[in-house]
């Protein structure tokens, strides 16, 4: 493959409108092109990282007992309807009409139509487990797209589906999936961390997400040296202990137009540890109080799963007002009546703490938990911060890093075999349930996580099993006959024996094409110039040796040393 005939519109100057390096390095390696907001043209080098990633993906998923499918990228509203997500997605669905009038969507994820074609097609116990996956672009409209590829409104997905006769089943199949896709990710050389997470709009009763390790990542996720792993979002958290004190009776505050913890705790030279901080919070239209310490924040997606609701936000000033009887800021759980109070875990650890006196301009000292409040429920509701200690191990402070999810794991069960009927019969001819999981990574974050990751001042590092190319041979002029008989030679024995190359045929300068070789990243350079060529020599260089030079070898010797390095 020469360079001139390949259309690699490379960049010296950084493209204005990019927010992250890899979405600065795909434009300037000429990999992608961006057509308008959210949505990429992959030019040819994007696509031969793409195929390579697909390639390794699907090895993976075949070697598990996986069948390739392809469903369509469009699905009717009604299987939306009878799961209920034609509305749970909101604006994120993309939605349209026909010329009959009846309503689509482009779909996000496969779970509803995947579903239908099982339950049409899987009668008897002795067709299951089965696993379906396919290689499909998915569409999302983001409010906000950025980053690249890694938020854009269509983006290529490995997704896939098994079913089941029963949990167990499933239990097992779900940890051969995570074994397979640390396989994926390790053959890539990235550095990772499977974590537990929340399973949002897909469902289902456990998920797991796997993060490239990313400073610029744009999730946080925790972890400790035991094993354990969480996105921010799912981190469980202990109850802390505190000092025990001798209780003591209210006393009442007054704190004229200071409501904030933080100005509340300077005014009366306390900690915001000591504080009880009161939220009115509407869960289905229904509203609930949650407490959480004053150094603490409330997990929306902890106290959404501890309500089952479909939906929860922060109460407006009327609906506060109309509860406690005070103006935000003032409100706390004292004498309140006819709603449901949640406490965090710690809050009822809190003695003698300070909090809202449900009065405007007053604050109430010396509440403790028992004898002045009692909550419906006692859990865990807040966010994780650092210092909190590991929940699993109970010794270690849980570590703090930022990630990129390229892959995500569901356990469903029978979420959507239950609401779309989708059932087998068992050996005793009884009708079951299907119980279902789901699989997907992000071919295209797995792009541009690679890039995050692998990257140096000068450009891309691609690992080698997803580079472009393997092999960049590069002559000084080859234009010049002895120059162009080696290249040719040396390019000829690597493809016979299966290796990627890449020829810089142009007639430019050695420092413009090292520059664009170093930009591309491909992992291995063979320089050939008239000097090193009348010693019988060529100049191999990887470019993962970033500080190190090329190294001379003998003509004859370059092909065998390339093959020894590719494997």
């Amino acid at each position: 493959m020469f360079f001139s005939k390949l259309l690699i519109p490379t960049l010296k100057e950084i493209p204005a409108d990019t927010d992250i390096i890899s979405a600065k390095l795909m434009i300037r390696s000429g990999m992608v092109r961006k057509l308008a907001s959210g949505l990429y043209e992959f030019l040819p080098l994007g696509t031969r990282v793409l195929k390579k990633i697909e390639n390794i993906l699907r090895q993976e998923m075949n070697i598990v007992g996986g069948q390739e499918i392809m469903l369509p990228l469009i699905s009717p509203k009604e299987l939306w309807e009878e799961t209920g997500r034609w509305n749970i997605y909101g604006k994120e669905l993309f939605r349209f009409k026909d010329r009959k009038n009846t309503e689509f969507c482009l779909t996000p994820t496969a779970e509803e139509p995947v579903t239908d074609l099982i339950r049409k097609e899987i009668k008897s116990y002795k067709q299951l487990p089965l696993m379906l996956y396919q290689f499909r672009t998915k569409f999302r409209d983001e409010i906000r797209p950025r980053f690249g590829v890694m938020r854009s409104k269509e983006f290529l997905m490995k997704d896939a589906y098994s079913f089941h006769t029963n949990e167990a089943d499933l239990e097992k199949y779900y940890n051969i999936m995570i074994n397979a896709y640390k396989n994926i990710f390790i053959k890539c050389g990235f550095k990772f961390r499977v974590v537990e997470a929340t399973s949002g709009a897909i469902g289902g009763s456990f998920s797991h997400e796997f993060m490239i390790l990313a400073d610029n990542g744009e999730e946080e996720i925790v972890w400790c040296s035991c094993g354990y792993g969480a996105n921010v979002e799912k981190a469980e958290t202990l109850m802390i202990e505190q000092v025990k004190e001798k209780k003591i009776s209210l006393e009442e505050l007054f704190t004229p137009n200071i409501s904030a913890v933080k100005d509340v705790a300077k005014f009366l030279k306390l900690l915001p540890s000591k504080f009880i901080k009161t939220m009115v919070y509407m869960a289905d239209n229904v509203p609930v109080v949650v407490l959480v310490r004053g150094d603490h924040e409330v997990n929306e997606i902890k106290l959404q799963s501890i309500l089952t609701a479909n939906e929860i936000f922060i109460a407006n000033e009327q609906t506060v007002v109309s509860i406690t009887k005070a103006p935000v800021g003032f409100v706390g759980p004292l004498r309140l009546k006819n709603v449901k109070v949640i406490a965090d875990l710690s809050v009822v650890e809190i003695p003698n703490a300070v909090t809202g006196a449900n009065k405007k301009d007053y604050h109430i000292k010396n509440v403790n938990y028992g004898r002045d409040y009692k909550a419906d429920i006692v859990a865990d509701v807040r966010k994780v911060i650092r210092g909190d200690i590991c929940p699993r191990c109970k010794k270690e402070d849980l570590k703090f890093s930022r990630g990129i999810e390229i892959g995500h794991v569901f356990k469903l069960g029978t979420k959507y075999s239950k609401s779309m009927s989708a059932t087998y019969i068992d050996s005793k001819g009884t009708k079951n349930l299907i119980v279902m999981g789901c699989y997907g990574i992000g071919i295209t974050r797995m792009l541009a996580a690679a890039i995050e990751q692998f990257h140096d001042d000068d450009g891309i590092i691609w690992p080698l099993c997803i580079a472009p190319f393997e092999v960049l041979i590069i002559p000084v002029n080859y234009f010049d006959a002895k120059i162009k008989e080696t290249t040719d030679k040396i390019c000829k024995e690597l493809l016979f024996e299966g290796v990627d190359v890449l020829i810089d045929d142009r007639d430019e300068r050695t420092g413009i094409k090292f520059k664009d070789a170093d930009l591309i990243g491909i992992p291995y350079r063979i320089a050939i110039g008239e000097k090193n060529l009348s010693n019988g020599c060529v100049e191999l260089k990887a470019r993962n040796d970033c500080k190190g030079g090329g190294k001379l070898l003998r003509v004859e010797d370059v092909v065998s040393k390339i093959l020894k390095l590719l494997k």
